[in-house]
């Protein structure tokens, strides 16, 4: 079901092989995002150059929209942005500059780990594979990030979640989701994208450009 090619080295975490043939044999065909993107996140940005990770929640349930990578949504979709459109928001306030496109290819090709505690939903249902397994995944990727400092984002409470599994050695940044259910309870002036940005100029790295390219 799932395209596991490309996970590079990530494929040695046990949950492939322990955990992930009982998740696939649990859900039918309507989930997204398709099967080749479930993986995105980690095909994308393998674990040596992962230098930021943002943990959000689950993917979009609206067919056309999840791309595998947490908030991204396809350039081109042309539909609601709801999260991303505050993420938006957020960038330009924060920091001062615009970024329209939609895609966040971009940033994971920078070394930033999009990664939803759930990697899949059911069309329509969101939420609906939260308890399903992806939580085993999670934690194990988190692990395997614990060998050196990196700048985490938890944003929401089912990413918060996931902060005892992190050393103390990482810059760690907790707030609301930007869902517009939510940005309003703290997501809006918690400025992560500047202060993640000082702290990897301050251990002697490139920023993140948040903004269009």
């Amino acid at each position: 079901m799932f395209d596991l090619s490309a996970l590079g080295d990530w494929a040695d975490l046990p949950f492939f092989d322990t955990d992930l043939p009982q998740i696939a044999a649990k859900i039918d065909a309507g989930f997204l995002p398709p099967p080749a993107l479930t993986f995105a996140a980690l095909n994308r940005c393998q674990a040596a150059d992962t230098r930021v990770v943002i943990l959000g929640q689950d993917p979009y349930h609206t067919p056309g929209k999840a791309d595998g990578l947490a908030f991204s949504i396809p350039d081109g979709f042309g539909g609601r942005l709801d999260s991303l459109g505050n993420i938006f928001k957020e960038i330009q306030s924060d920091t001062g500059k615009t970024r329209t496109k939609t895609s966040l290819d971009d940033w994971a090709d920078q070394g930033v780990l999009l990664l939803n505690t759930a990697l899949t939903v059911p069309v329509g249902k969101p939420k609906g594979h939260a308890t399903l397994g992806w939580s085993k995944l999670v934690r194990q990727v988190l692990e395997r990030l614990n060998d050196r400092p990196r700048a985490v984002i938890l944003w929401g409470g089912p990413a918060q979640a996931y902060a005892k599994h992190l050393a103390p050695h990482h810059l760690i940044i907790q707030s609301a989701h930007p869902s517009p259910l939510s940005a309003y309870r703290g997501f809006f002036g918690s400025r992560p994208f500047s202060k993640v940005n000082q702290w990897l100029i301050d251990q002697g790295e490139q920023p993140i450009n948040w903004a269009n390219r």
